[in-house]
């Protein structure tokens, strides 16, 4: 089969300004270079000169183009700027067969004006937690509209859970809709030999509603108890809080904190934790869970947005609800037995998670939206 021109248009993306910046973007784009011909375009606004900037370079087989516009102080002046800046960036790549969208928001009108003005199908694929249900009162009626608009102009929309889809149909998205859950790579998280000791192990953005403090404040309790293990705990966010928590606690020699990692040291930490720890407010279809279950590690976890959509029988513990007593109920437990499924879980990851599995749920909706 032939291969496609794709174009990657989206609302985050890794650049020098933010180097993780929905890096399971970039993870989505890697797979589908598989099979299809997969460029990127994205635009960022930074302090400079220079009124754009252009960044060009393949990187893993994509070729990558960022353009960098001169930020305003005003909101209006850099969504036109914005848009500009993708006007440049669109006369730099080859033309797409269909472009893919991330992420409903106004980056993504753009996307909007090649389907009208160049006549090119776009899909969408959305991850966004604010647009989960509860977080629907949260949204500001402009952008609610403004999802509510791009969505029902897109000719496929692809959630990463079941649980958006139902929020994104809620908001009135009348677009027809099929769930494809992020990318792992499985052949850099692999099963490995465990810590010696056993470790629990936490990688987030560390933002409010991934509860990073009360993970630690749970497993301090329990080291204060008495049991016997180690916690490597941190991301790509501030991690002073956790440090001050950590020297005032007298268990420094068994808190590791760390910030942010290499896809390469994210894979050798799980591999080699004996259970990872999720005890977010909410979310959509984590990368780490998947990432956890490719290494063959446990994971605990609150049963929140999508998770419970991914995770096997096999896998570790759902908490029923959010609170820290749950959490540690849940910690002593997997203290207290052997965890027998590590080649389950990573066949798990590997049937439903992998680049080849993603690549090709996404050129089958190419094939569909071009007729």
């Amino acid at each position: 089969m032939k291969r496609k021109n794709i174009l990657f248009i989206s609302s985050w993306y890794p650049s020098e300004v933010e180097p993780t910046n929905g890096n399971f973007v970039k993870r989505h784009a890697e797979a589908v270079g598989l099979r299809e011909n997969v460029e990127v375009l994205h635009s960022v606004g930074i302090k400079q000169e220079k009124a754009f900037r252009i960044s060009e370079e393949k990187v893993n087989g994509v070729k990558t183009l960022i353009v960098y516009y001169r930020k305003s102080s005003l909101k209006a002046v850099n969504f036109f700027r914005r848009m500009w800046a993708y006007r440049i960036g669109f006369q730099r790549v080859n033309s797409p067969d269909v472009v893919h969208g991330n992420v409903l928001y106004n980056n993504l009108l753009f996307v909007v004006w090649l389907k009208w003005f160049e006549k090119i199908p776009f899909v969408v694929t959305e991850h966004w937690t604010a647009l989960q249900r509860e977080n629907h009162p949260k949204l500001s009626f402009l952008q609610k509209k403004l999802s509510q608009f791009i969505g029902n102009q897109a000719n496929k929309i692809m959630p990463v859970s079941e649980n958006l889809k139902q929020s994104l149909q809620e908001l009135g998205i009348k677009t027809p809709m099929k769930v494809v859950p992020n990318v792992v790579n499985t052949e850099v998280f692999t099963p490995k030999p465990k810590n010696a000791a056993f470790t629990f192990l936490h990688i987030s953005n560390l933002s409010p509603q991934k509860n990073a403090d009360k993970i630690l404040r749970t497993a301090l309790k329990l080291l204060d108890e008495g049991y016997e293990f180690k916690l490597q705990i941190g991301g790509d966010g501030d991690v002073s809080p956790l440090k001050k928590i950590a020297e005032n606690s007298g268990f420094t020699e068994r808190i590791e904190i760390f910030g942010t990692l290499t896809s390469e040291e994210v894979a050798a930490k799980m591999g080699g934790a004996h259970c990872f720890i999720l005890f977010s407010d909410y979310e959509n279809q984590p990368c780490v869970i998947a990432e956890a279950f490719s290494c063959g590690t446990q994971v605990i976890s609150t049963d929140v947005g999508g998770i419970v959509e991914f995770f096997p029988d096999c896998g570790g513990i759902l908490l029923e609800e959010i609170s820290t007593e749950a959490l540690e109920t849940a910690m002593r437990e997997v203290l207290q037995k052997s965890f027998l499924h590590e080649k389950a879980t990573a066949e798990f990851a590997r049937k439903t998670f992998s680049p080849e599995k993603i690549a090709a749920q996404f050129s089958e909706i190419y094939e569909e939206v071009l007729g």
